[in-house]
């Protein structure tokens, strides 16, 4: 068995199997043999027996695992808090990450450790959350927010950008990295 790497944060681990029709190659640790297409889940034993007797060439696994490790967000609970946050962010030319959530709000609860993970992904960024029931109206005015989850992004003390999240989790993860890397 030889492992390759693949773009990003995956290993594909070929196992060879006898030579017959494929759908592609690959090159390095597979010496160009065939890649031969295996879901490596679901349907019957037997048919996967069958498959390994007719000999469906190269056998390939993915794992994905996330390279990044998740960072906890700190808490913003007082106006203070938000002052020292900025504070923080002028002080070290470094932008933050604001996630307004609120503890009801489902898509909020479901965004909040994949933003954390982001978290990992950028060391130099710090990223907060703010619930915007535990807090005074006034530090949820300060932010100017409408709508939940809100993720902004404040760079030398002023808001630079936001990203409201009420579609797919992914695509909100998506711009929220863009974003980052913008203001950088």
């Amino acid at each position: 068995m030889a492992a390759l790497m693949a773009p990003g944060p995956r290993v594909l681990r070929v196992r060879e199997a006898a030579p017959a029709a494929a759908c592609s190659t690959v090159a390095g640790g597979a010496a160009g043999r065939p890649l031969g297409m295996w879901s490596g889940g679901g349907g019957k034993v037997g048919s996967r027996r069958r498959r390994r007797e007719r000999g469906d060439g190269v056998r390939a696994e993915a794992y994905f695992w996330d390279v990044s490790r998740p960072v906890e967000m700190e808490e913003i609970d007082s106006m203070d808090k938000l002052d020292d946050a900025l504070r923080w962010s002028v002080e070290n030319k470094q932008p933050i990450i604001i996630d307004w959530m609120a503890s009801w709000c489902r898509k909020c609860i479901y965004l909040k450790p994949r933003l954390e993970k982001i978290a990992g992904e950028y060391p130099g960024v710090r990223f907060y959350f703010v619930d915007v029931n535990k807090v005074p109206q006034t530090v949820v005015k300060r932010g100017n927010i409408t709508k939940m989850p809100t993720i902004q992004l404040w760079k030398d003390g002023e808001w630079a950008a936001e990203v409201i999240g009420g579609h797919k989790a992914w695509l909100v993860m998506d711009e929220v990295r863009e974003m980052i890397q913008k203001h950088k």
